[in-house]
C-alpha cells in the first residue's frame, strides 16, 4: 500500500506485507506504548479489521491479531486495558472516512489463515537483555537466562533462603503474568511440564488435589517476582514477560532437566557479601532462620569470595 495514517499516539505505515506501528514518545502517550517504540505487523498475523467510534469525537481503527501471533498479547492474556492495546489507532472523528478506506484495505489483504489461531508467533517480541524492578527482587533476560536477584527488604524468607536463582529458558514450559495493575500482581516461571497455559488463557487456580502439584503462592515461589506500587509496572514487566515467553517458545523442542539453578560461580563484591551476611545475622537474631540454615548460609556467602 506505502500509505501512511496517523493518529493519536501512533503512526501506522502500511507495506506490501506487513504494517509498521510507530508509538509517540509524548507525555500523553501511555508508556507501554513509549517502551514499546515501534512493531511491525505481518498481515499474515491479523484476523480481522474493526472501526468503531470512540470517545469525545474520536474513531478507532483496530486491527486484531490471530489468537497466538503475538508474544506480547500472549503473555498479557486478556489483562491489558483498552488505552494500552498496541493495535488501536485512535483518529479524529472528521477522518472517518479515511479510516474505512484503510479498513477496507487492511481486510483484502487478509488471507484464508485468518480465522484460525496461529501455529507460531508471527509479531516480533521485545528484545534482551531487558531488567525491571519488582517488589522483592531484580528480573533480568538476556536472551538465554532469567535471573532473580532478591532484596532484603521485599524478598519473602523462603526466596531468601533459597537464594538467588537462574533459569536457562531450555528449561522453561512457560510463563504466568498476572498484571501489577490489579491485586496482587507477579511474574512466575513456570517449568516444563507445568499443566497450566496461563501464557494462552491468564492465570488460574492451582491444580486440584491429585493432578500437578499445587505451586507455592508468588512471594514464596522462587521461580515468581512479585509487583507493588510501582515495583513491575505494564511497561516494564509485559515486555519482559513477552521476550522470556518467545525465547521459550523457540527452545520447547530441546528436551532438558527443568529444576532452577541458583546463582554461582562468579565471585561477588566482598562488601555485597558483607552486607547479606549482616542481614543473614539480623533474621538469626529474630528467629527467622534456625542456627543449622544461619551456619550453612554463611559459610555458602563466604565461599563465593
Amino acid at each position: 500500500m506505502g500509505d501512511v495514517l496517523a493518529g493519536i499516539h501512533a503512526t501506522w505505515e502500511f507495506d506490501t506485507d506487513s504494517v509498521l506501528i510507530r508509538f509517540e514518545r509524548g507525555i500523553r502517550t501511555p508508556r507501554l506504548f513509549q517502551s514499546l517504540r515501534e512493531r511491525r505487523i505481518p498481515y499474515a498475523a491479523l484476523s480481522s479489521v474493526t472501526l468503531t467510534p470512540g470517545k469525545r469525537g474520536t474513531v478507532v481503527l483496530r486491527a486484531v491479531p490471530r489468537p497466538g501471533a503475538d508474544p506480547l498479547l500472549a503473555a498479557a492474556a486478556g489483562q491489558l486495558k483498552e488505552g494500552n492495546d498496541p493495535y488501536r489507532l485512535v483518529l479524529p472523528a472528521e477522518r472517518e472516512t479515511l479510516a474505512e478506506y484503510y479498513a477496507d484495505e487492511l481486510r483484502a489483504l487478509l488471507g484464508s489463515e485468518a480465522s484460525l489461531p496461529a501455529e507460531r508467533f508471527m509479531v516480533t517480541a521485545p528484545e534482551a537483555p531487558m531488567h525491571f524492578k519488582a517488589y522483592d527482587g531484580r528480573a533480568g533476560f538476556d536472551g538465554a537466562l532469567v535471573s532473580f536477584r532478591w532484596f532484603w527488604t521485599g524478598a519473602s524468607s523462603a526466596k531468601w533462603k533459597a537464594g538467588d536463582q537462574t533459569f536457562p529458558v531450555a528449561e522453561l514450559g512457560g510463563i504466568e503474568w498476572r498484571s501489577p495493575e490489579a491485586f496482587e500482581g507477579y511474574l512466575r516461571l513456570l517449568p516444563r511440564g507445568a499443566a497450566a497455559d496461563s501464557d494462552a488463557d491468564g492465570p488460574g487456580p492451582d491444580p486440584v488435589p491429585g493432578g500437578t502439584p499445587v505451586r507455592a503462592q508468588p512471594d514464596q515461589d522462587p521461580a515468581a517476582v512479585v509487583f507493588g506500587l510501582g515495583y513491575g509496572p505494564v511497561h516494564e514487566s509485559l515486555p519482559f514477560a513477552a521476550a522470556v515467553l518467545e525465547s521459550v517458545r523457540r527452545t520447547q523442542s530441546v528436551p532438558v532437566a527443568t529444576a532452577p539453578v541458583p546463582v554461582g560461580g562468579a565471585r561477588r563484591d566482598p562488601a555485597d557479601i558483607a552486607e547479606r551476611i549482616r542481614h543473614l545475622g539480623d533474621l538469626h537474631q529474630a528467629g527467622l532462620v534456625t542456627d543449622a540454615e544461619y551456619s550453612a548460609k554463611k559459610a555458602e556467602l563466604l565461599a563465593e569470595l
